[in-house]
C-alpha cells in the first residue's frame, strides 16, 4: 500500500521562508531528514511568501520552476519542508508529473524504514493509515466510479468507498492489537512500581546522542548513528546505581519540531514510558548552534504528551567538540544536580552522570541495630533477601544481633507485613 524509497533516488527539495516565524522550518534539518531516508538531494529551491498559496502552496511561477527543474534533472520525487493539504499535493503532482511528499510523509517513511519490533511496525502503519485516509482520492481518481459487470450493476460502492471501508477496518484491527501491547507495558510498569525500581527515560531532540549515551551506560549495543531518527523502537535495560540499587533506563524515539500528530497518537504506548518515568534525562547536543531552540521544542512535546511535570536532569552532550569545556555537575541553590556536562561518544563525565543520577534517585535510608528473637525466621529471610545486613552476631540467649541499612520504604513494608512489631526489636 505504501511507497518506499530506494537508496539513490533523486529529489528536489522545496523550502519556503514565511514572514511569520512560527510556520518556518529548518532547511538543514530537511536535508538531514532526506539523507536519513536514503535519498539524494539533487536540487534545493527556496522562496519567500507571507502565507501559503491555496492551490500549490507556493506561487504558480515557483510551481512551474519546480516542474522545469524536475524535468531537467530527471528527479523522482519533490519533497516540501512543510505540511501540504491533500488538494495541494494533488495539484502539484498534476503539474509536475512526479511524486510530491510533504514533511509529515517523509518522517513517516523514515519511521517505516527504522521500525524493527512488531509493536513499532504496527505503530508506524497506524500513523501512515491515518495520514493516508485524507489522501485516498489522490490515488484512486481513475476509479472514482461505481463498479459494473454482471451482478454488480446499479447502486453500489465506488472503489474509493470500498477502499475507505477496508482502511477503517485495518485501523480498527491495529488499534486492537496495540491495546494488548499497552496492557503488557502497563503490567511491566506496575510490577516495577511494586518492586520500587525507579525508571529513568532518555529524551531529547533527534540526533542529540541518546542511543550513544544509552550504549555507554548499559553496553546494550543499540543501533546508534549520526542521522535523524536512528532509534525508533524503545529499549529498556537494568542498570546498577550506588545507594539506589537497580534502576531501569529507557531509550526512546527522538523528538522533532512540529512532530506530526499522527505519530504522537500512534506512539502513545511508547511515549508512556516517558510519562511514567521517575526522572527524565534530557540529552542536549551543546555543540549545535540551535540547541536552545531544540530544547524548547522537546519541552513543548513533553507538555503535549503529559510528561511536562516529570523531574528533569539536563545532560549537556558532545562537549568533546567544544573548546575549554570539561566534565562537571551544575547544582541549584539546594545542592541538587540540575545539569551534567559529558561526552557520550568519548566517554567523558559518565561517572559524574551516574553520581548525579544516584543523588536524584536516592531515597531516604534508615540504619538500625536489631535484636531479633529466634522464632522470627521470616524476618531473617526478608533481611537476607534485601541484602541490607552490615554486621551480625548472636547473644548468649540465642537472639540474633544485626546491623541493617535499607530504604525507609522497605523498612515500612516489612513492618507492615509483621503487623507493626518491627520497632520492638530496635536496640
Amino acid at each position: 500500500m505504501f511507497d518506499r524509497y530506494e537508496a539513490g533516488e533523486q529529489a528536489v527539495l522545496v523550502h519556503v521562508d514565511f514572514s511569520d516565524n512560527s510556520n518556518n522550518e529548518d532547511l538543514n534539518e530537511l536535508q538531514m531528514l532526506v539523507s536519513s531516508a536514503g535519498v539524494n538531494a539533487a536540487s534545493v529551491l527556496t522562496t519567500s511568501r507571507r502565507s501559503p498559496q491555496a492551490k500549490f502552496f507556493v506561487g504558480s511561477g515557483k510551481a512551474q520552476e519546480i516542474a522545469d527543474t524536475v524535468k531537467a534533472i530527471g528527479a523522482d520525487v519533490v519533497i516540501f519542508n512543510h505540511q501540504l493539504s491533500p488538494s495541494q499535493e494533488r495539484n502539484l503532482e498534476a503539474l509536475i508529473c512526479c511524486r510530491v511528499l510533504d514533511r509529515t510523509s517523509l518522517i513517516l517513511d523514515i519511521f517505516a524504514q527504522r521500525a524493527r519490533t512488531h509493536e513499532g511496525k504496527l505503530q508506524v502503519e497506524l500513523a501512515q493509515l491515518r495520514h493516508l485516509s485524507t489522501r485516498l482520492i489522490r490515488g484512486w481518481t481513475h476509479l472514482e466510479r461505481q463498479k459494473g459487470g454482471i451482478g454488480l450493476r446499479g447502486p453500489g460502492e465506488t472503489q474509493l468507498e470500498t477502499d475507505r471501508r477496508l482502511l477503517r477496518a485495518r485501523v480498527k484491527g491495529i488499534i486492537k492489537r496495540l491495546e494488548k501491547v499497552k496492557k503488557q507495558r502497563e503490567q511491566g510498569r506496575r510490577s516495577r512500581k511494586r518492586a520500587e525500581i525507579p525508571t529513568v527515560s532518555l529524551v531529547g531532540y533527534t540526533n542529540a546522542g541518546k542511543s550513544t549515551l544509552f550504549n555507554t551506560i548499559t553496553n546494550a549495543g543499540v543501533y546508534a548513528a549520526d542521522q535523524l531518527f536512528a532509534t525508533l523502537d524503545p529499549t529498556l535495560r537494568k542498570i546498577e546505581l550506588a545507594e539506589v540499587g537497580h534502576a531501569i533506563l529507557a531509550d526512546t524515539v527522538g523528538f522533532i519540531r512540529h512532530l506530526p500528530h499522527d505519530l504522537v497518537a500512534a506512539f502513545k504506548a511508547t511515549l508512556q514510558e516517558t510519562q511514567e518515568a521517575d526522572l527524565l534525562l534530557h540529552v542536549i547536543d551543546y555543540a549545535d548552534d540551535q540547541y536552545l531552540e531544540y530544547t524548547d521544542q522537546v519541552n513543548e512535546v513533553l507538555d503535549e504528551i503529559g510528561a511536562g511535570e516529570v523531574p528533569q536532569l539536563i545532560v549537556c552532550n558532545k562537549i568533546d567538540r567544544l573548546e575549554g569545556v570539561v566534565p562537571k555537575i551544575d547544582r541549584d541553590d539546594t545542592g541538587r544536580p540540575i545539569r551534567v556536562w559529558i561526552s557520550a561518544q568519548a566517554g567523558l563525565g559518565i561517572d559524574l552522570l551516574k553520581n548525579a543520577l544516584t543523588e536524584c534517585l536516592h531515597k531516604t535510608m534508615v540504619e538500625y541495630r536489631l535484636k531479633v528473637p529466634p522464632n522470627e525466621g521470616s524476618l531473617r529471610g526478608m533481611l537476607y533477601n534485601l541484602n541490607c545486613i552490615a554486621r551480625q552476631s548472636y547473644s548468649d540467649d540465642g537472639y540474633w544481633l544485626v546491623d541493617i541499612k535499607m530504604l525507609e520504604s522497605d523498612w515500612n513494608k516489612i513492618d507492615k507485613q509483621l503487623d507493626n512489631r518491627l520497632n520492638n526489636y530496635i536496640l
